[in-house]
């Protein structure tokens, strides 16, 4: 009778543990086995599946009803409703370039969505000679897209794959931010008449601010905001100061953290800390007196995609830290500052999957979207 007892434990703890990392669970006070938590440096945590059956998804965006809107890479919005991911898609979504490093990338509400309702949705769109990034805003009228505009679309059109960057933030003043890669063509970073390898700055309805940095240059692309910007993948507010900081990927190193001010030459590719994929040197210069240096740079590189600061008092010993997403080496870095300067670095969410988009929740928790396998999961304070 022992003996059956304790087989009978083993199995309702093996189960317990395989329905809290596969499954939904709407209770954040549901049991969590011991091998599902995770010590990190100064907090417990454990790791909560809700979307396990994704394909490759890319952006999170949480609505004020609390759906969360996850966009796929071919070019589908899917939605979480209640920790379960729905099958009804929205329809009505642009047709994406989707092909390689380009697909649908990712959702920001307006600042006033709850009164206008306007979603802005980033995404490599398709034009004569290949696809770059725009910029699409649309309201929704149920599960369908509606009133849709294009409000921007970045030149050249290429057919390579690589680098859209793609992702954007309504400031503090209401201005629209958006990342657009060179297109793997280091040429354009530097390359002040078109907006590949930019961080662009937009009024909400596409038109263009009048103190652009580079408005009264004939020359210049007038919605450009600063250049030198190989292909950032993660943009965020600082939630003190108000500033934009991304992220972008170098190379082969140097991967970087950069604080965006009007103007500002990030120096791709004539000054990087990154070398070419075969090893050989780009340039031997890691700084120059015109060129805004990083904040913070990585050697050898991490693929940095996805970052959000963490304000929620659900993770107190996290408190302003900034989280970063890797996609080579499979993990969340959690990153302690003073200021702007970094203090320490730790690896949370490890090998799992390649770190797409993370996002803090209206719930406090932090959420990260991730491909291969593709699933959206969330992290649990540990509350046994």
């Amino acid at each position: 009778m022992k003996l059956v007892r304790i087989i009978l434990v083993l199995f309702m703890s093996v189960l317990m543990f395989s329905c809290n990392l596969g499954g939904s669970t709407g209770d954040l006070k549901a049991d969590i086995d011991d091998d599902n938590v995770i010590t990190s440096d100064n907090f417990t945590y454990s790791i909560d599946t809700i979307a396990d059956n994704l394909q490759n998804p890319w952006g999170l965006t949480f609505l004020p009803n609390n759906d969360l809107f996850v966009t796929e890479r071919s070019g589908e919005i899917r939605i979480i409703r209640d920790n379960q991911l729905l099958d009804q898609k929205i329809t009505g979504v642009p047709e994406v370039y989707a092909k390689g490093q380009g697909g649908l990338f990712e959702i920001k509400l307006h600042p006033d969505y709850e009164s206008n309702g306007w979603l802005y949705i980033s995404y490599a769109a398709i034009g004569e000679g290949g696809g770059n990034t725009a910029i699409m805003r649309a309201r929704l009228d149920g599960f369908n897209l509606v009133d849709k505009e294009v409000i921007f679309q970045a030149l050249p059109f290429r057919t390579d794959g690589r680098h859209f960057g793609g992702h954007m933030e309504f400031n503090d003043e209401g201005y629209l931010f958006l990342s657009v890669g060179e297109r793997g063509n280091r040429i354009n970073a530097q390359t002040l008449s078109n907006q590949s390898g930019k961080i662009i700055r937009l009024r909400d309805d596409g038109s263009i601010p009048t103190d652009n940095p580079f408005i009264n240059d004939n020359n210049a692309s007038p919605e450009i905001f600063t250049y030198g910007n190989r292909n950032p993948q993660g943009m965020v507010i600082h939630p003190a100061t108000g500033e934009i900081w991304t992220h972008e990927h170098g190379p082969m190193g140097g991967d970087e953290i950069n604080i965006i001010k009007a103007g500002n030459n990030y120096g791709w590719p004539e000054v990087t800390y990154g070398k070419n994929y075969d090893g050989t040197t780009i340039t031997d210069v890691t700084t120059r007196e015109d060129v805004a240096p990083p904040l913070h740079y990585w050697i050898p590189s991490i693929a940095p995609c996805g970052m959000e600061f963490v304000t929620s008092d659900r993770y107190p010993a996290w408190n302003g830290n900034l989280l970063v997403g890797s996609l080579k080496f499979r993990y969340v870095a959690r990153i302690e500052l003073d200021g702007e300067m970094v203090i320490s670095e730790e690896k949370i969410i490890e090998n799992l999957g390649r770190i797409r988009s993370i996002a803090q929740g209206p719930d406090g928790l932090i959420y990260v979207s991730m491909e291969s396998p593709g699933m959206v999961v969330r992290l649990m304070p540990e509350m046994k």
